[in-house]
């Protein structure tokens, strides 16, 4: 089973799918379709474990289970029987569904999954526990428990596609976010920035904005080529037929690869304290506490040390997501970058073009997503020089 080829998808945010895609072909493997919402590709099991060790900017990694045409539920409990379920669990793990319904024949998502679930128990013994619900907002974020597998169906136009969750919890919790600070951000979007920015690992970077510190840490992450998922545990872990010994071999070989330090310097600061802790404290977990330089200090004192050119990249309050105004802000982020950063690069997060504007600086639109809810766009420029 670890030498074939599967069916293989990353369920990404919208919006960030050539992104996914770009990571994977520079990992060697063959770039795939790219889709709303995510990447879909043809990989070994190898090929899965590695893109869940080292994709920055996907959410979770997927692999078909089983296709095939159900017009009703007894077609669909007849087919259910041929569906390999032994592949993903055991007996005493727990199978939950979560089900989507459109333009087909069965659209009770609720009896879908009941029907899939008893069929499931029937095999391999395990638990049914439930249909996941799925949030409007975020209809990737459902992530299964400890010794939970969770399958994925959608039928359209009553054709079933059953795939199996290889990550479990969800691939922007690296291990290392534990104290957040106010809003935080997702370490796959802070990837997504520096990713599609422009930033090499040999520029120096600055978030003089930097809460919890998210920004920074994936920075370094990147800069000494550091796979995010090294100190985390993954769904497929569990799955009958793993592979251990080419999970270890990959293992190793991400570890022997990573540098033992930052080319390049790497600042946060932020003005509250509670941020600066909880950044510094991630840093630590991270494993890359003495790679990045985290600094008390309001927007006004930050400065690019002696370094001539560099990133600013940041992810300042929205206004709408903090319930202030911001327009002052960002007035003094631009004159600051016209001033102190003058020559450097900027990459920032808005979610207002009145707040573009504030800035004083030519931008262009890298991408648009959603945070928290709320419809971002991701912008990049240089100021010019004095």
């Amino acid at each position: 089973m670890a030498d074939s080829s599967s069916d293989l998808y990353l369920v990404t945010a919208p919006g960030l799918e050539h992104i996914t895609a770009s990571e994977l072909a520079a990992l060697g493997m063959t770039s795939g379709s790219e889709m709303h919402g995510g990447v879909s590709w043809r990989g070994t099991m190898l090929d899965l474990y590695r893109a869940n060790l080292w994709l920055r900017t996907a959410t979770r990694v997927l692999i078909r289970v089983s296709r095939f045409h159900a017009g009703s539920f007894a077609e669909l409990e007849r087919r259910a029987k041929a569906v390999p379920w032994g592949r993903f669990v055991r007996a005493r793990d727990r199978a939950r569904f979560r089900v989507t319904c459109h333009k087909s024949a069965l659209y009770h998502s609720d009896a879908v999954a009941q029907r899939l679930g008893e069929s499931v128990a029937a095999e391999t013994g395990c638990t049914f526990a439930g249909n996941a619900e799925t949030d409007e907002q975020d209809p990737a974020s459902h992530e299964a428990s400890s010794g939970e597998q969770l399958f994925i169906v959608r039928i359209d136009h009553d054709t079933v596609t059953v795939s199996a969750d290889s990550s479990g919890t969800l691939l922007h919790k690296r291990g290392y976010r534990q104290a957040t600070a106010k809003a935080p951000m997702r370490e796959t979007l802070a990837a997504a920035m520096l990713l599609s920015s422009g930033w090499s690992r040999r520029e120096p970077l600055v978030d003089p904005l930097c809460g919890s510190g998210t920004i920074a840490i994936e920075a370094v992450l990147i800069a000494r080529n550091m796979a995010p998922g090294m100190n985390r545990e993954f769904r497929f872990e569990r799955w009958p037929g793993f592979d251990r010994t080419g999970w270890a071999a990959l293992r190793d070989e991400a570890r022997a690869g990573a540098a033992d330090s930052a080319p390049a310097s790497i600042v946060a600061s932020d003005r509250d304290a509670g941020a600066v802790e909880a950044a510094m404290s991630n840093a630590v977990r991270a494993e890359v506490g003495g790679d990045v330089q985290i600094v008390q200090q309001p927007l006004s004192a930050t400065s690019p040390s002696d370094e001539r050119t560099g990133w600013l990249i940041t992810n300042p309050p929205y206004g709408v997501r903090v319930g202030t105004d911001v327009r002052n802000l960002y007035a003094r982020l631009g004159s600051m970058m016209q001033t102190s950063f003058a020559g450097w690069n900027l990459g920032i997060l808005s979610a207002s073009t009145e707040l573009d504007r504030q800035l004083g600086t030519p931008l262009e639109q890298v991408f648009e997503t959603k945070n928290g809810g709320i419809a971002i766009r991701f912008l990049r420029g240089r100021a010019a020089n004095e």
